[in-house]
């Protein structure tokens, strides 16, 4: 039976990173793009420069949805306590790592936040997780935690788009995908991500939201590679 795409207007499936080094930076970014982002990624750069939390009001105040991710990782009581922080501030996605516990404590808490669960971040390889001691597969690895995810009552998971095929077809269509790891073009920058995929592709294997940074932030007109990036999305899910 083939996937039948979850009812995500298209422009809200590009989630913006916004990685930068203060808050000041971030709001000139976010007006910077205007209409041609919906959705915000806020992560520890910006949690550590201050101003985190008034810059989230901020963004709600304006339409954007956000995705704060802190990638909670703490012994379960304190991890659920920070997510339950997050409730009634139009928080729409969190991320948590860690085992069955922390994920079930943080799913307990989530009031109206959907929360993710990190499976195997795209800046690993199969080398660091030898590193780490994962002597299994990658792929197996992936869909054990998506699986375990669900069964904690998480909404869904941060994984590459290499292994989303994999996920459609073991684990529940209910399970949202979210990837990063994102290079819209061939041409793709040397950075720290190694587990890499097209826009294009991404979606056509199952992944509902992708997570695009460096490609937006450091092009030379932000708006229009958002713009570029939104074109292909539109492209992938024609409207009716």
């Amino acid at each position: 039976m083939p996937l039948i795409p979850k009812q995500i207007p298209a422009p809200e499936r590009l989630i913006f990173a916004l990685d930068v080094a203060d808050t000041g930076v971030a709001r000139r970014l976010v007006d910077t793009l205007g209409d041609s982002v919906q959705f915000y990624k806020l992560g520890l750069e910006l949690c550590m420069s201050g101003g985190y939390f008034e810059l989230l009001d901020w963004m709600v105040g304006r339409g954007k949805k956000v995705f704060v991710d802190l990638k909670f990782f703490d012994v379960p009581a304190t991890v659920g306590s920070a997510v339950k922080q997050l409730r009634n501030r139009g928080v729409t996605l969190t991320t948590v790592h860690g085992n069955q516990a922390i994920m079930e404590a943080a799913a307990a808490a989530k009031g109206d936040v959907k929360v993710l669960a990190v499976t195997v971040l795209t800046s690993l390889d199969r080398g660091d997780l030898d590193d780490l001691g994962f002597q299994c597969d990658v792929e197996q690895l992936v869909l054990s935690r998506a699986r375990r995810a669900l069964e904690a009552g998480c909404a869904g998971i941060v994984s590459s788009g290499l292994e989303a095929k994999l996920l459609r077809a073991g684990v529940d269509d209910r399970l949202i995908v979210v990837t990063p790891g994102i290079r819209p073009v061939e041409n793709r920058p040397v950075d720290d991500q190694k587990r890499v995929m097209s826009v294009a592709d991404a979606f056509a294997s199952g992944v509902d939201y992708i997570v695009v940074g460096r490609p937006i932030r450091d092009a030379a007109d932000p708006r229009a590679a958002a713009e570029a990036i939104q074109a292909t999305i539109a492209q992938q899910f024609p409207r009716r």
